[in-house]
């Protein structure tokens, strides 16, 4: 057993660290210099598009753009947000930030050429909603379903199991650090908890996420906010902190430059790219469960998840940590936030943490199934084993309250490189087809449409690829 941990975690080495990390960050860069910067160009819209989304065009019963939106940042945000960023600082000092916030930027055309053509290629679920994602327009736009199974099974078994178990194992650190709660009341509490939201399927996770995203982001902004309110006179500093340490003229005077930016910028675009998800394949799975009118709308509401995760609460930490002086105690991880928030709310601090972290990673639990499901049914298309998976996720959080993670999480990190390779070449195959949509988004919106709407017989090399009667 110890053999095959090694390897899986010299295979993960080489994958995150030599060859996925580039990847992520060159497939970023073309795509937003191909599109003449479009993350910049229609960042407004996509502002527009996610806070006027949030009905459905079709009926009652269908999963609207903001919904979807709000099951994407779901599995977003989670405790990589509060955990991660503590550790990117840690390790790669306040320069790390700078990286974060680079990745980010990025990785919105990323996020929002995935998302886009999971709208494109998404398939009708015959129930008024839809399903889609990597696998969906790795079949229909490739043609090979056999790379489409083999993303499918990559991500159930990421996201849809070992990740929750992870999520479920952080909400128990949380609760038994803050309270001292025993982990088998959580264990069970939190499976009953999630047991009727997953059972109600995606519209369920959809409608549930609607309002617990918003309110679980505006929980921790607050929280942030007041920081940075008592600290207002040090924020031109901080900025010139984080700025300078990225680029090393912190570091320079004690000729440890060179190291001192490498280690910021692999420990920011690590965490950036771990916590916003930008171009891994996971948040189209989300973004293809809308009712949208045009594929690329729905790309510029995922592209704004980017941003809020990232730019926003993912800076918030690292305010909170940078202005307390506290992260150059030798602390990481969730100790260095907890340390941090201690220091500036008291004992209380503590309580506000684990309540932040149980909505970050129950959330985060409810995205995650939202991903699989739609992919369990991509290979199965089967309500039984539907059903068992359910059973599988609810066995599988249970787990990870209980136990230690450290050989499985190792293998999802493999699975979720696998899966990200997978997405970025599908991406980079397809880009054809998603200039041919953003194009024709942008023309109606210069001409003045208020609500673009996508017509396929318009564009005869999307005839025999897009599902009938969708577009």
């Amino acid at each position: 057993m110890e053999l095959f941990h090694s390897l899986i975690n010299a295979v993960n080495d080489v994958l995150w660290g030599k060859i996925l990390i580039a990847l992520l960050i060159a497939v970023g860069l073309y795509f937003t210099l191909r599109s003449g910067l479009l993350q910049l160009r229609l960042f407004r819209r996509g502002w527009q598009e996610m806070t006027g989304g949030r009905g459905g065009h079709r009926s009652k019963n269908d999963i609207s753009p903001f919904q979807a939106f709000a099951t994407g940042l779901a599995s977003r945000v989670g405790t990589g947000n509060i955990a991660g960023v503590a550790i990117a600082i840690a390790v790669g000092g306040p320069g790390a930030v700078f990286w974060m916030w680079l990745t980010a930027l990025l990785g919105m055309s990323s996020a929002f050429v995935e998302s886009t053509l999971a709208q494109l290629f998404k398939t009708n679920h015959h129930d008024e909603t839809f399903r889609g994602g990597p696998a969906y327009y790795i079949q229909r736009g490739l043609g090979q379903r056999w790379l489409g199974v083999a993303f499918a099974l990559c991500l159930i078994l990421a996201f849809g199991l070992v990740f929750n178990a992870v999520q479920a194992n952080s909400i128990v650190a949380a609760t038994t650090g803050a309270w001292g709660w025993h982990p088998l009341f959580v264990g069970v509490a939190l499976t009953a908890m999630t047991a009727p939201i997953i059972f109600g399927g995606i519209r369920s996770v959809a409608r549930v996420a609607e309002w617990l995203v918003p309110v679980m982001a505006l929980i921790y902004l607050a929280m942030a906010f007041y920081v940075l309110a008592i600290h207002a006179a040090e924020l031109p500093g901080l900025v010139v902190l984080i700025v300078k340490s990225a680029l090393g003229l912190e570091q320079a005077a004690g000729g440890a430059a060179g190291y001192a930016v490498s280690q910021a910028m692999m420990q920011g675009i690590k965490r950036g790219l771990f916590s916003n998800e930008a171009g891994m394949g996971s948040a189209p799975n989300a973004a293809a469960t809308a009712a949208s009118r045009h594929p690329a709308s729905q790309g510029a509401i995922q592209m704004f998840g980017v941003f809020i995760d990232t730019m926003v609460i993912c800076t918030a930490t690292s305010a909170i940590i940078l202005l307390s002086g506290v992260h150059d105690q030798g602390l990481s991880g969730v100790a260095l936030t907890q340390k941090a928030i201690e220091s500036q709310f008291g004992p209380v601090g503590v309580s506000f943490l684990a309540v932040a972290m149980f909505l970050f990673a129950f959330t985060s639990i409810l995205g995650n199934y939202a991903y699989a499901e739609g992919n369990v049914e991509f290979i199965l298309n089967s309500k039984r084993g539907l059903l068992a998976f359910r059973f599988l996720v609810l066995a599988m959080v249970l787990f990870g309250a209980l136990a230690s993670l450290p050989l499985v999480w190792d293998m999802a990190d493999l699975a979720m490189g696998l899966m990200a390779l997978i997405n970025l070449a599908a991406i980079l195959l397809l880009s054809r087809y998603f200039f041919i949509v953003l194009g024709d988004y942008q023309r109606q919106l210069k001409a003045g449409v208020a609500v673009p709407e996508f017509k396929a017989d318009r564009y005869p090399e999307l005839a025999d690829k897009v599902e009938k009667g969708i577009w």
